[in-house]
């Protein structure tokens, strides 16, 4: 995989607070903890998307019926496939 370099300013005293919870968390570096945190972002923001697109299946099935089991179990299926899918 290949990596590349990316610069960004930021003032002394939250660089200063990046590496006292970058070394209290321990971590490394600055570096291996910015990488952690953007993962971690990422990873909420497609999953937050995720939650979004599946709640429109919420209160699709008829009113007024009796959902059966199958029908749960495919709705299960269907959002467990979304967020692997997601989440990848």
């Amino acid at each position: 995989m290949a990596t590349e370099l990316i610069t960004f300013k930021a003032d002394d005293k939250f660089i200063k607070e990046v590496d006292n919870v970058a070394k209290s968390a321990g971590f490394q570096n600055r570096t291996e903890f910015i990488r952690t945190a953007l993962r971690e972002k990422v990873d909420t923001v497609k999953l937050k998307q995720a939650m979004s697109e599946l709640a429109h299946l919420k209160g699709s099935l008829r009113k007024g019926r009796q959902t059966t089991d199958k029908e749960l179990e495919e709705i299960r299926q269907k959002v467990f496939e979304e967020f692997d899918r997601k989440l990848k």
